[in-house]
């Protein structure tokens, strides 16, 4: 008996580690192929940018050829995001049940994986097959995306698997594999009479996906495929091609692009001297170095366009220096999640760009109203700075001569800026051309600083990885917004809105309200998707100006990054700094007051404009 338990012991061990080495060996060459498709994409947009200036013509196709390459990127990225901190995971609820309900949690987590990963599979296949034709653009065959798609999902079966089986959960892998695939086979077939639309079940299924902590876009594929079995009209490879249209898009292009700005804008150094410029003009003040990080986070928003970016950042580099001055650990932690706000309002911005995607508003006159609206939410904070953090700490007031110095050198990051929100706003260059110039511009200030070509691969590689991540939730957010359009859930949004009257300040209320409460529950990017196409007609109907409530509706969600039980931000610094989640959520109270006295004077604006 203890023989043959020492050789069972010994299987799982070899098995273990076989499924340790093979991972490492799949995950290292997608890493390679996320980072040279981002670096193909990158050399494809300053291509046709560059042939329209140069040439006088652009060239034909090369914005389509950049939209495959998305697809691809996303594709072959999504299987390294399964465990990254843009996966959109709620496992704050599972982390407190008990080991037991812990281990089944896990196992339907799995399940939606496991789920997605069969429909993108086998979904990309039989519309790759159903599709002829080539591509007048390429001269490409049509299904190449839709195989580049199946390919995508079959990794992430492939990573998921070795993932489990190295982390010694075999069993819980079979079980997920075992429901997935019933589930998976079963649901055409199914006809259920619930008395209920399909959105319902759509709801319900998502709702199991976010409590047990499933990925939130494996949960969008999952849920649209089990409203099949509830009268849902959208069958699975029409499921596919809704995901793969939703991210086909050129102006979500510049998402990668934007991501890695800021990666590089680390890694060259220019982000240090962006402290050192802010540090210069505010250090000196009561609080200098929380003041300092607020104006770090504004002038660093004008950069790299993403919060989670700035989040990580800010708790590697601000989080050791306010504690070594006194400041709480977690109070430190709350002001650095409480700041990096800003940078998904401040131009450049993600947040507006998918706004955009979503509703076709102009981007240009989204990023000027950005400005204003991030300089509001940046005086409210520091007010909030001012009244609640107390320390003794105060560094030297810098001289004018320091201050000039350290402003020459943050110059290089200012003119990321002029790159892009002048570019965009002149019409000399459209929103991912300009990210690319940014990008391009960047890489330029890594190759002054000689970085080591490792570290550059290692920054390609991340931001081609968070790109897949919101990549995949773009396009998995299409079909869960179709179905709700069929059952016309715009209509009983609209009941809730007019149910507290249809004026422009009862609108604005019952809008906000409802944001509030979606972003307690839903990351920025899928709360714009769905619900920015339902909101924005009933603020337009009650006169609002519509770029106006496109603001309002950034800076609302984005406070959602700040609460829990989804708290992406927060969630974030808790990883970087390893302080627990609910220690941070209970110090940021005052910062949440002072972002929704912003968000107040803003709408404000909105309804006296």
């Amino acid at each position: 008996m203890n023989a043959d338990l020492a050789q069972s012991t010994r299987l799982t061990a070899r098995l273990t580690a076989g499924a340790g080495r093979i991972l490492a060996a799949v995950e290292a060459v997608l890493g390679v192929l996320v980072g040279a498709l981002l670096l193909a994409l990158l050399a494809t947009v300053l291509l046709g940018a560059g042939s329209r200036y140069v040439g006088g013509i652009g060239i034909v196709g090369i914005e389509d050829l950049g939209i495959w390459l998305h697809v691809a990127l996303i594709a072959f990225g999504a299987p390294l995001a399964l465990d990254s901190a843009l996966a959109m995971r709620l496992d704050i609820l599972t982390r407190h049940l008990p080991p037991r309900a812990r281990r089944v949690a896990e196992v339907f987590a799995d399940v939606f994986l496991v789920l997605s990963g069969l429909i993108l599979a086998f979904g990309g296949v039989r519309i790759a097959q159903l599709l002829g034709g080539t591509s007048p653009t390429l001269g490409l065959p049509e299904w190449v995306r839709f195989g580049l798609l199946a390919a995508g999902g079959g990794l992430v079966l492939l990573v998921l698997a070795l993932k489990r089986l190295a982390q010694r959960r075999a069993t819980t892998l079979a079980a997920a594999f075992g429901i997935a695939l019933t589930a998976f086979a079963a649901i055409p077939s199914l006809q259920l009479a619930s008395g209920l639309p399909p959105s319902a079940a759509l709801f319900a299924v998502a709702l199991l996906g976010l409590v047990v902590g499933a990925s939130l876009p494996h949960t969008f594929l999952a849920a649209a495929y089990v409203a099949l079995a509830f009268g849902s009209s959208l069958p699975e490879p029409a499921i596919v091609s809704s995901t793969v249209a939703g991210m086909s898009k050129f102006l979500l292009l510049a998402i990668p692009f934007f991501l890695l700005v800021g990666n590089l804008l680390t890694l060259s150094g220019t982000a240090e001297q962006i402290v050192r410029f802010a540090a210069s003009l505010v250090g000196h003040l009561r609080a200098g170095l929380a003041q300092t990080t607020l104006l770090t986070s504004v002038l660093f928003s004008g950069a790299s366009g993403s919060s989670i970016a700035n989040a990580a950042f800010g708790a590697t580099t601000f989080q050791p220096e306010l504690v070594r001055h006194g400041y709480r650990p977690e109070q430190a932690g709350a002001l650095i999640a409480a700041t990096s706000v800003l940078d998904n309002v401040i131009p450049p911005s993600i947040a507006f760009l998918i706004l955009a995607a979503a509703t076709n508003l102009s981007v240009g006159s989204l990023l000027v109203g950005g400005f204003a609206a991030g300089g509001v939410m940046a005086l409210c904070l520091a007010v909030a700075i001012r009244l609640c953090v107390r320390t003794a700490h105060r560094a030297p007031r810098a001289s004018s001569r320091e201050r000039w110095h350290a402003g020459i050198a943050a110059l290089p990051a200012f003119g990321l800026g002029v790159i892009v929100v002048a570019g965009i706003r002149f019409g000399l260059v459209t929103t991912t051309e300009a990210a690319a110039l940014a990008a391009a511009y960047t890489f330029a200030l890594t190759a002054l600083a000689r970085v080591p070509l490792a570290r550059i691969g290692a920054s390609l590689r991340q931001a081609g990885v968070e790109a897949a991540a919101i990549g995949l939730l773009i396009g998995t957010a299409g079909p869960f917004a179709f179905t709700l359009a069929v059952d016309d859930v715009s209509g009983l949004v609209r009941d809730f809105a007019t149910s507290f009257g249809t004026s422009p300040v009862a609108t604005l209320l019952a809008i906000n309200l409802a944001l509030l409460a979606i972003g307690l529950v839903l990351d920025i990017g899928a709360a714009i998707l769905l619900f920015a196409p339902l909101f924005l007609p009933l603020a337009v109907a009650a006169g609002i100006d519509p770029i106006h409530f496109g603001v309002i509706l950034v800076v609302n969600l984005m406070i959602g990054g700040l609460t829990p039980p989804v708290g992406v931000l927060v969630f974030v610094v808790s990883g970087v700094t390893r302080i627990p989640a609910a220690r941070l959520f209970a110090e940021i109270l005052p910062f949440l007051a002072a972002l929704i006295a912003a968000l107040a004077l803003i709408c404000l604006y909105a309804l006296i404009v």
